[in-house]
């Protein structure tokens, strides 16, 4: 199965091309530089460094989010498009449980890992979970994903572990760093994890497909947590 992965979901866009499990190829795309411009550029250079058509992939993976609305519209609006054209399935995978997974292989059995995005305006995208096996993948999450300020993260991690010893994971750590130091929640420093999650997104996508967990393109729709700033300036008027 050839998987075609997209993550515009944070800071570090990123795409990468599978076959099953094994990462053909990947490259990064910075927010810097517009998602909108650079998307389809990347891409087909990606698909020439593996010599691959994209009438000859088989599923799309895609970060649903939670991000930027914006960048989020880019990915998952290009995605849409390929699979209706290509009459294709789709993975939407989680930002944040990609993270996790990225977080995991050094996971002990019965415990936990919070992982964070930067949500902007001093809040983060958050989850948690709780490792329920021996693969690096095995977790399970513990509530929904949220978006909160740094310290209320820092207390709802607290609520779900309830006293089990718990991981914190980030392509940002940074964002929680002052917060947590004025915490007296029990973990170490938060592990920083690579930005560029397609790959993840991707590996995760195809157990998505293993156990028929898809969508096609009419179904496709993304997890914002928040509503867009234009939404919310629109209802208040």
């Amino acid at each position: 199965m050839i998987i075609l992965a997209v993550d515009t979901s944070n800071y570090l866009g990123s795409l990468a091309l599978l076959r099953d499990s094994d990462v053909l190829a990947t490259r990064s795309i910075r927010q810097d530089e517009r998602y909108s411009t650079s998307l389809l550029r990347e891409l087909d250079a990606l698909l020439s460094e593996a010599s691959i058509l994209l009438n000859q992939i088989d599923l799309f993976a895609v970060s649903g989010g939670p991000g930027s609305f914006t960048a989020l519209r880019i990915g998952l609006t290009a995605v849409k498009a390929w699979a209706e054209i290509f009459s294709k399935p789709i993975a939407v995978v989680s930002g944040l449980r990609a993270v996790a997974a990225q977080a995991s292989h050094s996971l002990q059995a019965n415990s936990c890992l919070a992982v964070f995005l930067d949500g902007y305006q001093g809040q983060v995208f958050g989850a948690v979970y709780r490792s329920v096996g021996t693969a690096p993948y095995d977790l399970e999450q513990l509530g929904g994903e949220f978006l909160a300020q740094a310290d209320e993260f820092i207390r709802l991690v607290a609520e779900r572990v309830q006293g089990t010893p718990v991981s914190l994971a980030s392509p940002v750590p940074a964002v929680l760093q002052p917060a947590l130091a004025r915490s007296s929640l029990a973990c170490g420093s938060v592990s920083t994890i690579s930005g560029e999650l397609a790959p993840t997104v991707g590996l995760l996508g195809y157990r998505m497909a293993l156990s028929g967990e898809l969508v096609d393109a009419l179904h496709l729709d993304a997890n914002y947590i928040r509503r867009p700033d234009a939404e919310v300036k629109f209802k208040q008027t």
